[in-house]
């Protein structure tokens, strides 16, 4: 992606490696910053969105250890050591209690944050939320992945190649793994916080009944239906910036 002057970089050390992030927007009175963590080996694709929720408070886009941006980590890792990544980013941060917006895969590493650091999250928003048990293997994963495709704009894969091919089939391969072993639906019930979950109306990798079984599963949920696909992030940017800020002036 072609670098924005309105996007600045910084890098942080965790014990999983150093973590790149981009920050836009302003701090606001009264409103919370946002924290945003990817999908699967990718970030490029949701600086669009993030300059969305810049028009109404301070965003930030986290990179995991080991894809786009950020260090190598110490070894491959699983979904537990992506969340504690993230724990000790926003440990480090000062940022006070924010919204964590997880798109896609980075639902599942958001979800884990929430429920590890409840003091620093004051709500917490599920984006295309995976893995839908439907499609819980790999098989049918990338069956449903390739159903997805046809709906997404060609503009999608060009966005995502460079980072793929930086991180590797090898280590793409097996974040799918671990992403595959974690079950969303059972850390959602233990998010002490307030839970909005999106998902896009021609979605084929998170059913609308899945995403609707998630925001009831929250001790205080929430579900909001938008247009376009599992990658509506990309093809409409602002789709999910409303909802959010809804729910991150209305969360105590």
């Amino acid at each position: 992606m072609t670098a924005d002057p309105g996007v600045a970089l910084s890098h942080r050390r965790t014990t999983w490696g150093v973590m790149r992030s981009r920050t836009v927007g302003a701090r606001r009175d009264g409103v919370p910053e946002v924290v945003a963590v990817p999908g699967l080996a990718v970030a490029d694709y949701l600086q669009p969105a993030l300059c969305e929720l810049g028009g109404w408070t301070r965003a930030h886009l986290v990179e995991l250890p080991g894809f786009s941006g950020s260090g190598e980590p110490p070894h491959p890792l699983d979904v537990g050591q992506f969340a504690d990544a993230v724990v000790q980013w926003l440990d480090a941060g000062g940022l006070g209690r924010v919204v964590l917006a997880g798109h896609s895969s980075g639902t599942q590493v958001a979800a884990h944050v929430a429920v590890r650091r409840p003091r620093a999250v004051r709500a917490l928003v599920l984006a295309s939320p995976t893995v839908d048990p439907r499609f819980r293997s790999r098989r049918r994963v990338l069956m449903a992945w390739r159903r997805n495709r046809q709906l997404e704009p060609p503009s999608l894969d060009e966005q995502h190649t460079a980072e793929r091919e930086r991180a590797g089939l090898r280590r793409v391969a097996h974040a799918l793994g671990v992403h595959l072993a974690d079950a969303l639906e059972d850390v959602v019930p233990c998010v002490p916080v307030p839970v909005l979950v999106l998902r896009g109306d021609r979605d084929r990798l998170c059913t609308e009944e899945w995403a609707r079984e998630l925001a009831d599963l929250a001790r205080e949920g929430r579900f909001v239906p938008v247009p376009g696909a599992h990658s509506f992030v990309w093809s409409a940017p602002e789709a999910w910036s409303g909802p959010i800020e809804d729910l991150a002036r209305q969360s105590p």
